[in-house]
This record gives structure tokens, sequence and C-alpha cells, in this order.
């Protein structure tokens, strides 16, 4: 005797079943790219809110930014509150970034060395109402590490973007994304992306982006020119270009509020 039940069952139950060949639709909140090719390319079209999205480099300081910067500034101008950066390694360019729309003052620098410390620090910055999200540069880290960072994510629903060496592409991650980032060897004045983990099929190719912003290219030679030709007038010779200061504040005077960070931090 048939079991008819089973198939209605089945039918319904497929309506509401991805299927691995096709690009999953995002399941919470996304923030677009700024990159078009790339949103094409991800669940929802952007970088998924309350997970933690994980890039691979040879160099950790390679490419963050070209490839962050316009959804960190959305998500200031969303939330209001700051960018958290756990362990850069090199400070800001405070000027260009506000260029492109990321204000200085809303950057938070978080100096350490010790991987302890770090993950510390990610996961105070994700339980913390006033922040927009979070980066961190977290070499050392290990999947049960990562596996707490992912829910404190997720409980609070914080884009998290962690750094990693390239070397860990083979190994298993909790990251609900996870992206390679490279120089194109052909033309440097491409990226290449490469996902490696994603809601959907293996991507046949990677992403192709331009390496450098064309406008902010324009905008910091004209400032390069202004100050040259300023200091000249004054009868000085330019010794090079220099990052703007930083300034060490607490991070928990950070509108005052009770679940800032008790830790000493750098505004880039």
């Amino acid at each position: 005797m048939g079991l008819p039940f089973l198939d209605s069952f089945s039918a319904a139950a497929g309506r509401g079943v991805w299927h691995a060949d096709e690009l999953g639709l995002a399941d919470a909140q996304v923030v677009a790219t700024g990159h078009a090719a790339l949103d094409a390319e991800l669940p929802g079209g952007g970088w998924p809110v309350g997970a933690m999205t994980e890039l691979l480099q040879s160099a950790p300081e390679a490419h963050v930014w070209r490839l962050l910067l316009p959804a960190l500034a959305q998500a200031v101008e969303t939330r209001g509150g700051p960018v958290v950066l756990v362990g850069a390694p090199y400070e800001p360019c405070g000027p260009s970034l506000a260029a492109q729309g990321l204000p200085v003052e809303a950057l938070m620098w978080i100096k350490s060395d010790a991987p302890a410390a770090r993950l510390w620090a990610c996961e105070q910055a994700l339980r913390c109402a006033d922040v927009a999200a979070v980066l961190a540069w977290l070499p050392q880290a290990r999947v049960g590490e990562l596996r707490r960072l992912q829910l404190a994510a997720a409980q609070h629903d914080v884009m998290l973007f962690v750094c990693r060496p390239e070397s860990t592409a083979r190994g298993a991650s909790p990251a609900r994304l996870r992206l390679q980032v490279e120089s194109c060897a052909a033309d440097s004045s491409q990226i290449e992306l490469h996902i490696l983990k994603r809601r959907g099929p293996p991507l046949a190719s990677p992403v192709m982006l331009p390496a450098r912003n064309e406008r902010m290219t324009a905008l910091l030679a004209a400032a390069r020119l202004r100050r040259k030709l300023r200091l000249q007038q004054q009868g000085t010779v330019p010794v090079g270009d220099t990052a703007t200061s930083a300034t060490v504040v607490r991070i928990d005077a950070w509108k005052g509020g009770p679940n800032a960070l008790d830790r000493i931090a750098v505004v880039a």
C-alpha cells in the first residue's frame, strides 16, 4: 500500500529547499559591497550582517580597504557607531579614507600583538551596541575561537571581517563567506577574488576588481600637488608625504555608552 501523503510533503518541502547548484538567498540582512561584479556572486547581493566574512591574503594589509571601504562607510552611516580595527598591521591613512566616505573619527584602532588580547577585544567589540562593524587581523586564531566570534556576530547583528593568511585556505572555518584576495599576476591594476565558500556552487573564475579607485587616485594626486605648491611658496622643500598623526583615546569614552570597550584604542 502506497503512502501518497509523502508525495505532497516532498512537493511542499522542495519549495523551501536550497539546491547546491544555485546561488543561495541571504537568510539575514546584507550590505552591498559597492562592487557590482562581486555583489552578483554573493548570496543576497552583499556582505552578510551578523556573520563572519573571512579574507585570506598573502600580505595582511593588501587590498583590504579597496575591497571593504564602501560597505564600512555605509555601515557607519546607517548605525552611527565606529568601525573597530583589531590588530591592523599599519595605521590607516585617515585623509584617504575620509575622502572615500569613511570619517576618520569613526575609526577605532586597537593595537595588540598578543593573539588572546586580539580575540578578547574582537569579541567585546561585537557585543558593543554602538559598533557598526569589526575588522580584525587574526592570523593565529583557531577554529573554535573563530566559531565563538561567529556566534557573537550573529547574536548582535554586526558585520565581522577577519583577515587571515592564505595558507589557511584548506583548513576548516565557521565563516559564512570566505574569499581569497590576491593581485592579478597578468595585470597589476586588477585584484582577483576567489570565493572559497558561499551558499552556492563553486565559482568557475575569479571576480576581477580594479586595484585602485580612480577618483581616489586623482584626489590624492591633487592633494600632493597643492601641498607641494604651498611649501614651495613658503620657501620649504617637501620631504615626503606623511600620514596623519594618531590620537590615543579610550574606547569607553565613545558616546559614554555602558557597552563600550574598556581598553586603549587609537583613532586613526
